[in-house]
């Protein structure tokens, strides 16, 4: 009886512990899902139209908030495992806002943001494979992480994403490298050319801030770019994007834009976007040699995990390139957007 008595208690104990450590594994999961969705209403208020049926102006030539009237985004769903060692992205898209942002692909894959692996080699060297957001730009496709609800002429004509293997080294404690070897720009599903691109990024990180300088080159493609943002003051944010790409047979082209946040409240704040663009070869804005100014003032206001935001932005091209309804041409465009974004 004494030996079962024994035997009954080591096994309990013996079970205690296993529940334990269970227990303390699920405090820690290393599977996650998360994501978010986005909305909005647009509508123009001077300088174009907001009937599709009157072929003027609908929107500047930008990315995602283009559509007029109450208009869909995209729902993201981002499922990612992180381990020791190991792990991998799937980030999924569905609406307007993510066929926009996978339009490299084909049909039955246009849903695929990112889908990629790694494996942390050591504690300073992890390797990527797959497909991934691009380490070039200020501004991604995801509108949680963005300031302003519209996006820059920059970060709409590229890239987008890239598919191929990346190389990340921690430098010590402030700078970092990054080296990768990929398909052409936003060609995310396979290598239609049998070309490759290079890419770089040297970056340096601080506890007032950080600066990226990226570079992607190919034998006939080039291009260069700076993202930097510093806290000026508890509650002032600057941050600075210029670019330039060249060789490009659609595209050559060249901008910077800052941006101004200002924290009025943990809930409140406001922010201005100022970016200058100029397109080399035509196709972007209208005309070859011709640039545009836009100027977006925002102010998201959060409340948990929802944000909405206000928006107001003014586009002016360097030549009559915007009509009306009645048929009239200007080289300004200003309009309105409320968005309301969700993340989880």
């Amino acid at each position: 009886m004494n030996n079962l008595r024994l035997n009954i208690k080591s096994l309990i104990t013996a079970m205690t512990m296993v529940f334990s450590v269970v227990a303390v594994a699920q405090d820690e999961p290393a599977f996650t899902v998360s994501g978010s969705i986005d909305t909005y209403f647009r509508t123009n208020l001077s300088g174009g139209t907001n009937d599709p049926t009157d072929g003027g102006t609908l929107a500047p030539t930008t990315s995602f908030a283009n559509l007029p009237g109450f208009s869909l985004g995209m729902a993201n769903v981002i499922m990612s495992y992180d381990g020791d060692k190991v792990g991998f992205v799937a980030d999924l898209v569905f609406g307007p806002r993510g066929a926009e942002a996978v339009f490299g692909s084909n049909p039955a894959l246009n849903i695929v943001n990112q889908l990629n692996a790694y494996i942390n080699v050591t504690d300073n060297f992890k390797l990527t494979l797959g497909n991934f957001n691009t380490f070039l730009g200020y501004e991604v496709i995801s509108p949680t992480a963005n300031f302003n609800y519209s996006t820059s002429y920059m970060f709409s004509y590229g890239p987008f994403s890239h598919s191929g293997i990346k190389a990340d080294f921690a430098l010590g404690e402030s700078f970092s490298l990054a080296i990768a070897y990929m398909n052409p720009t936003d060609a995310t599903d396979f290598n239609p050319v049998n070309e490759y691109v290079t890419g770089l990024q040297l970056g340096y990180s601080a506890g007032s801030g950080s600066a990226y300088l990226n570079v992607l080159a190919s034998e006939d493609f080039f291009q260069i770019d700076l993202t930097t943002g510093w806290n000026l003051s508890e509650s002032f944010y600057l941050g600075v994007n210029a670019t330039s790409q060249t060789g490009d047979a659609s595209a050559d082209f060249y901008g910077a834009a800052g941006y101004l946040q200002l924290s009025v409240s943990d809930a409140l704040a406001l922010g201005i976007r100022g970016e200058y663009f100029s397109d080399g070869l035509g196709g972007i804005i209208g005309q070859a040699e011709e640039s545009v100014f836009a100027t977006t003032l925002s102010a998201p206001f959060t409340s948990g995990s929802l944000t909405i935001i206000p928006e107001i932005r003014l586009d002016a091209l360097s030549f009559d390139g915007y009509t009306d309804s009645d048929g009239a041409v200007g080289s300004s465009l200003s309009s309105f957007v409320l968005a309301a974004v969700y993340a989880f």
